[in-house]
Formats: C-alpha cells, sequence, structure tokens
C-alpha cells in the first residue's frame, strides 16, 4: 500500500473468503471501517467493530445473491461526500464483470485499489484480448500503478515466447494523489516487503514491461 492514508475513513472489500488480515490491519492502525461482501462465508474470520459484512457477491447485475460496485457504495455512503476510499477486491475473475460495470466517476472516488486480476492467460485469446487492454486502459486514465506483485499459485501462461502470471495483483493510486512528488527515483520489483503468496511454490517476478514505462 502507498503511504498515503492519511483521512481515509473506508474501505470496500469485496472477497473475504477465510482471511481478514488487511481488514483488521487498516482498523487497527488508521482506524479504517471496512465494507466486506461475499456470498461464499456467512460471516468474516473474526469481528472487529469496524467490519460491516454483506453476504452477496460482487458484480455487473444486482439481486439476491449479487450487487454491483456502485449500488454497494451508494448503500452504504448515501449522500455522504466521501472521495477518499479503498477498494480491496479479490473476487476470482468477476474484476472484470465489476471495472466494466462502474462508472469512471464511482471509480474515481476510490483514492486507492488494490486488484487481483485472474485469469490473465486470456490475453493470449483473440477475442478476449481487446476487452481486457480496454479495461486497463479505462483505470489508467485516473489511476498510476504503485505496485505490482504476482501471485505464484498458478504460474506462468506463455505464447509465442511470451509469459505472463495468471494471476497477479496491481496497486493502483489516483493520479491526482502524485502531484509535488519526485519522480525518477529508483525502483524496483520485487520490493523488499513483498512475500510469496505460497511458501511451497517457486517466486514470480513481474515482467518490467508490465509495470515500466
Amino acid at each position: 500500500m502507498p503511504n498515503d492514508l492519511a483521512g481515509v475513513r473506508h474501505c470496500f472489500s469485496p472477497g473475504v473468503s477465510v482471511t481478514a488480515d488487511f481488514e483488521e490491519q487498516i482498523a487497527r492502525d488508521y482506524g479504517i471501517k471496512s465494507f466486506l461482501a461475499d456470498a461464499s462465508v456467512d460471516k468474516p474470520p473474526f469481528d472487529n467493530p469496524l467490519f460491516e459484512f454483506d453476504k452477496k457477491f460482487l458484480g455487473a447485475c444486482c439481486n439476491d445473491k449479487f450487487t454491483t460496485l456502485g449500488r454497494w457504495v451508494d448503500g452504504k455512503l448515501g449522500t455522504e461526500p466521501d472521495d477518499d476510499l479503498i477498494l480491496q477486491m479479490d473476487i476470482e475473475g468477476a474484476e472484470f464483470d465489476v471495472l466494466i460495470e462502474s462508472s469512471t466517476e464511482l471509480l474515481r472516488r476510490f483514492r486507492v485499489m488494490v486488484i487481483e486480476f485472474h485469469s490473465m492467460e486470456r490475453i493470449f485469446e483473440r477475442h478476449s484480448l481487446p476487452l481486457i487492454k480496454a479495461i486497463f486502459a479505462k483505470l489508467h486514465r485516473d489511476f498510476a500503478i504503485v505496485h505490482m506483485h504476482a501471485n505464484n499459485c498458478c504460474g506462468i501462461a506463455e505464447c509465442n515466447g511470451m509469459g505472463i502470471p495468471r494471476v497477479f495483483e496491481v496497486t493502483y493510486l489516483r493520479r491526482d494523489r502524485l502531484a509535488g512528488r519526485v519522480e525518477g527515483g529508483a525502483f524496483t520489483l520485487p520490493h523488499p516487503l513483498d512475500r510469496v503468496n505460497v511458501p511451497e511454490n517457486a517466486d514470480i517476478l513481474m515482467p518490467p514491461l508490465w509495470w515500466r514505462g
């Protein structure tokens, strides 16, 4: 996470499963309230007064099982003026549906977004590449990449000599937060704080093509 959390009050965190360590830490260290959602579990793994849970999946429609990001944010914050939120999203491939459905105005409400992208081998499919490219272009208009981490759970997909991690996480910071920051400093990956996701698997280094430039 970038060291730019002062003033952030709310985090939206779809995809709970059996862990909530991230949400617990930002609650403890920064007093940030987290809204959590996941229809695959009945509740977070532990109670916290700064947790609010909904048994729903996030997607591109609203029904008994799904809600959209926009409906979720509006339902929790209403008309409260809060454009400095965190989005921490790990929803096993549904992130593409959510990002397509969400307006740029909604996404700009998040100061920081941490998104795990799944099944990235689809960039090698002729009909999937234009859609994935458009999603990343949509994000990069208003957000800059400040960190990337390859999840070593699923290996590398290769095509015509090009390889890409099947699963990786990207941390975005809204571009207006970059004003006045010094550029050109040393920047390498992996970061000293990075840790492998699956200790028994070999680590995967994120190709520089994905984070330089």
